[in-house]
């Protein structure tokens, strides 16, 4: 006879959502008078940062923002995207926060893609979101937010009703009810990627998978209680990365930081006594080439989180000399983020500086919160041996791996096979089982942590009458990790200059992603006429 254990039913006193909205409730219960946010002159504690979530979730929905309603972002990192994190998902609505380096075309397309019901703009980026306004088909409620310390304050329209992100906490009610979703499945952020085609793409995330990243982040970068944290990782990467949720859970405080400076970095490292942060490898390489005035030198351990295109192994290297103990991630905007660390053995502390950075610099393996991942070769689905050598597809299977892509089946399709998230990325296993990846997607090129699309360059690059084709792949960069090269085969008789077409694509897309250099000449292909890039890669790397 079987005992019947599954007849122990399920009750609210048993079962609750995980959503991440509870560590702040935890945090402002326990520490309220511990400094949560810091922002230049601004600072919150934990019981003032809920109480302004609070009045803006309410504020929210007597404006009738509710259950799967799109509330857009459009800032820098300061408290007001910090709040968003919380405010937002209060109300029951999901939280797109959007990069704050796109162009108006981009933007309107997110707008109408992801149906924004509102949207929450800093005053400095006013202008692309009114161009951007004027091709949409829907025509969000706007609130600007007016920072008192933005370089730039572009006017205001005359012609478009706006209210000031502060009116939503003014006008907010202390005492709203807010309630956790009552299925931890439910759509708690959408964030656009480009994916591997120029189209965006909206990765949906649900409550229970930020709350599982929350823990896994806890684990696996040893995080104590009460850290304190340097938003440098842009609030609209991943939800930036999840340490909005993070920090909130051990009861951190956070300073924000608008824009980046090597300068500013060290300062504020000093002045706050930052224990943690985190940021892209460009971000590493542009510290340690600040100029030596800039430069600050700790004699203290201050954890650092990388993710981007695989870093060089003299930049982790060369981290040793601030005192930054560097752990490097990979992950996905598809993935919430970091999925695997290079988590260090206790064998690497009697290698060599170099051979430490060597292994440091690896993928690695995968996070508490990581359910498995494994490098398959995609035609038989076999496991590659761990020779360092055999390339395979990194495959991902986890409860931080994306709901799906809005609106989008036949991608998800595509990415959602035997199991298991696709990535698109390829790698091989070395003999220790660290993963390392080899090459990245086809098309995209990763640049400052940037995913930047081959395709979505070389369609503005084929609008050039001079241009009859047109090939764009990675091209190592010292600075960035990664920047776009374009090879270019101009039509019969026509005349283009590389300054020229680097200009037309400046104008017709993101500056952040026009090509870095061009090179002129007949394009390899196939007897099928298909554009090998593979030796345009091979002749990038010499350039």
């Amino acid at each position: 006879m079987t005992i019947e254990y599954d007849q122990l039913p399920q009750n609210p006193a048993n079962f609750v959502a995980l959503t991440p909205l509870s560590f702040l409730q935890r945090s402002a219960d326990i520490y309220p008078r511990r400094e949560a946010l810091i922002y230049n002159k601004r600072r919150y504690n934990w019981s003032q940062l809920r109480s302004r979530c609070t009045r803006i979730a309410s504020s929210l929905a007597a404006r009738g923002i509710g259950k799967n309603d799109t509330v857009s972002v459009f800032a820098f990192n300061t408290p007001e995207i910090f709040e968003s994190h919380f405010s937002i998902p209060m109300a029951g609505a999901v939280l797109n926060a959007i990069n704050t380096r796109l162009d108006a075309a981009t933007v309107a397309f997110i707008i109408d893609h992801g149906e924004s019901k509102l949207f929450i703009c800093d005053r400095q980026l006013w202008p692309v979101l009114r161009k951007a306004l004027e091709t949409t088909r829907l025509k969000p409620e706007i609130v600007i937010i007016d920072d008192a310390d933005a370089n730039e304050k572009p006017a205001l329209p005359d012609d478009i009703e706006y209210s000031f992100y502060e009116d939503l906490v003014e006008h907010g009610d202390d005492s709203f009810v807010w309630r956790p979703p009552e299925d931890e499945w439910q759509a708690l952020s959408l964030n656009y990627t480009s994916g591997t085609t120029g189209q965006p793409r909206g990765v949906v995330y649900h409550h229970r998978g930020s709350y599982l990243m929350t823990m896994g982040t806890v684990v696996s970068w040893g995080l104590p209680l009460h850290p304190r944290y340097l938003y440098t990782v842009p609030m609209f990467h991943c939800n930036g990365w999840g340490h909005v949720w993070t920090m909130t859970a051990l009861a951190g405080t956070v300073v924000c930081m608008r824009a980046f400076s090597p300068k500013l970095l060290f300062e504020l490292v000093e002045e706050h006594a930052i224990t943690h942060f985190g940021g892209a490898p460009v971000i590493l390489n542009m510290l340690a080439n600040a100029p030596e005035s800039d430069q600050k030198r700790f004699d203290r351990s201050i954890q650092v989180m990388t993710a981007g295109a695989p870093p060089p192994a003299k930049v982790l290297e060369s981290m040793n000399q601030f005192g930054f103990e560097i752990m490097h991630v990979y992950g996905l905007t598809e993935s919430y983020g970091h999925i695997l660390q290079s988590a260090a053995q206790d064998s690497w502390a009697q290698q060599s500086i170099e051979k430490q950075a060597e292994l440091k610099a690896r993928q690695g393996v995968r996070f508490a919160m990581t359910e498995a991942v494994d490098v398959i070769d995609p035609e038989t689905g076999a496991s590659v041996p761990w020779d360092a050598e055999t390339i395979g597809e990194i495959v991902i299977r986890g409860n931080t791996v994306m709901k799906g892509y809005l609106k989008d089946e036949e991608a998800c399709s595509k990415v959602f096979k035997d199991g298991w998230f696709f990535s698109g990325d390829l790698a091989v296993v070395c003999d220790d089982g660290y993963i390392q990846i080899k090459d990245r997607a086809k098309d995209i090129i990763i640049s400052g942590g940037e995913n930047i699309s081959s395709v979505e360059i070389e369609g503005v690059l084929y609008r050039h009458a001079a241009v009859g084709e047109a090939a764009v792949v990675a091209m190592p960069d010292e600075k960035w990790g990664e920047v776009p090269c374009a090879f270019i085969e101009l039509k019969t008789n026509a005349e283009a200059t590389e300054s020229e077409l680097i200009e037309f694509c400046k104008e017709n897309m993101a500056r952040f992603k026009r090509p870095k250099k061009v090179v002129f000449g007949e394009l390899p292909k196939t007897a099928t006429g298909k554009i090998q890039k593979n030796l345009l890669r091979d002749t990038a790397k010499e350039l």
